[in-house]
């Protein structure tokens, strides 16, 4: 696993809607201390933190994490991912001949890339195989090793990802029942409180290392908009252990160790695990839906601070201040208005932002909740019934360019200059399916979607899955017929 760094400086006090920071695997410089994903090229992997005491003779309180730890050691595995060897186009920088002779913006050669490996750590959920690790360990991957502590080696198969999240499910087939963690509730977990970190760093078979939780309800940035919601302990994890496994003193998974804390990639104070209560309903919706049922608020705002309560006057120095509303949202439809502070969910209190997505992370669109809030520093109280993305409450599916019924290749270098096009990918055959119902036929060069280049098949499908995260759930096609001129459509992903 790699672990890529994106510093900035940074001081220590929180901004008014919240730390936000570029790049899902960034890293965060503050008095010389870097925040970073445990990325998925380094060759490392995860450590585990446990609390277990008894009393001693003399009164005082030891611990012991035996128990937990040897629980925990044959229910974590080494995770190698590999994406194979593929045909790329590059441009090259121009240079002067590209100046006087060619178009002036290089030319391209095509090269095969070599083979990345990448490692991590997972957890097996269950008897029957299904392992749970961070999605950043395994995307992309062609190919996914899975290690056991005893040295087996098995393929596995991608049950499904969720990149807001980052986390993953994947499955391995056995004849016999393996060895798993039974999942804790991390919302029990308190702030001083003995923890493990189990993983497999350095590319070692599973290590676990000791720490207590530090705080509840980290954001850090590193998601780009993501859901965060982290637990924060200063168990050492190191690089690789993406994915390894938070374990209790009871030898209960109550997190997913994802980002670690340090100035050099290794670990050098504190490591940040994505908390049960996230995990088990995203696994959940994996492994039903192939994708996550995310139930959507509809609300645009950020934790309150004491200078926004000040300039405000919000009358709370807790919650997350409403700054705009989404319209046709959860909240419009239930009455909630701008320059409302949200307090409280379901009758827990809301004192942050990360806090109220991780509440809202454990349920489905379709749920009504109870929202406390303070309006002209007034308590009010409002059902809500929560929405998706789309803004209703079906059920999304998971979607793939196969619902387009067509087979695509990038243009050619010749096919460009005859095009007049920097970019685009070619229809190479259509069968039954989208293409075919909007009138979309064989040659037809795609150039933008969505008002998104098109420089490769991956671009189209992200494309595809943004557009059916939306609620428009509509591809806008700008392109080029077969005979040169340009041609626009649009395709419904909700047709039948």
């Amino acid at each position: 696993m790699k672990i890529i760094f994106k510093t900035i400086a940074i001081g220590f006090a929180i901004a008014t809607f919240g730390l936000t920071v570029a790049g899902a695997t960034a890293h965060y410089v503050a008095d010389k201390v870097v925040v970073g994903k445990i990325a998925k090229e380094s060759n490392n992997q995860a450590s585990f933190i446990t609390k277990a005491s008894y009393n001693s003779n003399n009164g005082m309180q030891r611990i012991d994490l035996t128990e937990a730890a040897e629980k925990s050691v044959h229910a974590v595995v080494h995770i190698k991912s590999t994406q194979n060897s593929k045909t790329r186009t590059v441009r090259r920088a121009p240079d002067i001949y590209d100046f006087f002779f060619g178009d002036g913006i290089g030319r391209e050669q095509t090269i095969r890339t070599q083979p990345r490996v990448g490692f991590g750590s997972g957890v097996i959920l269950s008897k029957d195989g299904y392992i749970v690790t961070n999605n950043h360990v395994i995307a992309d991957a062609d190919e996914i090793t899975v290690t056991l502590n005893d040295n087996r080696t098995i393929q596995a198969r991608l049950i499904g990802t969720d990149e807001k999240t980052d986390l993953a499910l994947i499955k391995i087939e056995g004849d016999e029942d393996f060895e798993f963690l039974p999942i804790g509730d991390s919302d029990a977990l308190k702030v001083g409180e003995w923890v493990l970190a189990v993983g497999n760093p350095f590319n070692l078979t599973s290590t676990v290392t000791a720490g207590i939780v530090s705080a509840k309800a980290r954001s850090l940035g590193v998601y780009n908009g993501g859901i965060e919601s982290f637990i924060q302990t200063d168990a050492a994890i190191n690089q690789g252990n993406s994915g390894g496994a938070l374990v209790n003193a009871n030898g209960e998974l109550v997190g997913i160790n994802a980002v670690l804390s340090s100035p050099t990639g290794s670990y050098a104070g504190y490591g940040f695990a994505i908390p049960t209560s996230i995990m088990t309903k995203v696994v959940a919706d994996l492994k039903e839906f192939g994708t996550v049922q995310r139930a959507v608020l509809g609300i645009i705002g950020g934790t309150v601070t004491s200078e926004l309560n000040e300039e405000k006057e919000l009358g709370s120095v807790d919650g997350v201040y409403v700054s705009d509303i989404v319209a046709d949202g959860a909240a419009a439809a239930a009455g909630i208005e701008k320059g409302d502070v949200i307090t409280g969910l379901n009758g827990k209190s809301i004192k942050s932002m990360a806090q109220m997505q991780e509440i809202l992370a454990t349920h489905l669109p379709g749920d009504v909740v109870t929202i406390k809030l303070l309006r002209n520093k007034k308590e009010k109280e409002i059902k809500v019934e929560l929405k998706n993305i789309q803004g209703n409450t079906n059920v999304v599916k998971n979607v793939d360019l196969e619902i387009l019924g067509a087979e695509f290749k990038e243009i050619s270098d010749k096919e460009k200059k005859t095009y007049n096009t920097p970019y685009g990918l070619k229809v190479i055959s259509v069968s039954k399916g989208l293409f075919e119902k909007s009138g979309i036929g064989k040659g037809y060069v795609i150039v933008k979607v969505n008002n998104i280049s098109m420089n490769t098949i991956d671009d189209l499908q992200k494309a595809v899955k943004q557009a059916n995260a939306s609620s428009e759930q509509v591809l806008f096609i700008t392109g080029i017929t077969p005979s040169g001129r340009k041609a626009y459509f649009s395709v419904d992903l909700t047709q039948e």
